[in-house]
């Protein structure tokens, strides 16, 4: 779909520059952002749209990767190119318009060269939803859970997780990163109209982490494990201590926060 005759690109300069993408997407379909062997992913759909609209095969860094099924309200990823971008807004719209309707682009900027979508980010906020009344509405957003929780105890129980850098009791076995040490910057259950919320912010996360935290902190809100066993799970630095991994469907990635100097000083268009 050509959208007018806007002049998108200027010639060849042969100086690599470095745009961000902001982005959203439900991910029900695919297996995370990043690609994976034989299965859909959101990186996989960009930067076929992406090659495609320059003309040349463009490779696209996320903020992170999100584990199958996880939604991302709020995602950034950079591109290099040697092609002057003449108008990011047009290309922006025509990215959507060749894109699934489950993935939209909102903006794209020039930055500096070494601003890095994944390494330049200083923290990443998770809601987990949680319904507590049947809604047929709500299947493919959040978890229905079924039962009273205490939701006070599950706060505090929430709260322990400042106390401790290494997460590995809420990590997916046989990952690759090269330590399992979080630092958690807020931990907060909230009401939201009829759902329940965890909000979990930190400077970086574990594969699962989130789910299965949450899956934890239920324990706790279901009496099945006291505060004390909460930190016991903490401290034995073992999966197996911990709770079930909840459904990713309710997890959503909110928020991403950057420097904000180094977001601003580059914006075009």
């Amino acid at each position: 779909m050509c959208l007018g005759r806007k002049v998108l690109f200027l010639h060849k300069e042969f100086v690599m520059k470095r745009y961000f993408i902001h982005l959203a997407y439900n991910g029900l379909r695919y297996h995370g952002y990043q690609i994976q062997p034989e299965a859909l992913s959101v990186q996989e759909e960009l930067e076929k749209c992406l090659s495609m609209k320059l003309g040349q095969k463009t490779g696209i860094i996320g903020c992170g990767r999100t584990d199958t099924g996880v939604h991302a309200r709020n995602f950034y990823a950079h591109f290099d190119t040697e092609k002057s971008i003449v108008n990011t807004e047009v290309l922006a719209n025509q990215l959507n318009a060749f894109l699934p309707a489950d993935i939209v682009v909102y903006r794209i900027w020039e930055v500096a060269p070494d601003f890095h979508a994944r390494f330049n980010a200083v923290s990443r906020t998770y809601h987990y939803y949680i319904s507590r009344s049947k809604n047929p509405f709500h299947t493919n957003d959040a978890y229905y859970l079924y039962g009273n929780l205490d939701v006070e105890a599950m706060q505090k129980a929430a709260d322990l997780l400042f106390d401790y850098s290494d997460f590995t009791s809420f990590s997916k076995l046989h990952t690759q990163v090269k330590t399992n040490k979080c630092k958690i910057l807020e931990a907060k259950w909230f009401e939201q109209d009829d759902m329940l919320v965890f909000r979990i912010k930190a400077d970086r996360f574990l594969r699962n982490m989130v789910r299965a935290i949450v899956g934890t902190l239920i324990e706790v809100g279901k009496g099945k494990m006291t505060l004390e066993g909460f930190r016991q799970v903490l401290e034995d630095q073992d999966r197996c201590s911990a709770g079930m991994s909840m459904p990713p469907h309710a997890l959503f990635l909110e928020e991403v926060a950057y420097p904000f100097n180094r977001m601003t000083t580059f914006v075009s268009n």
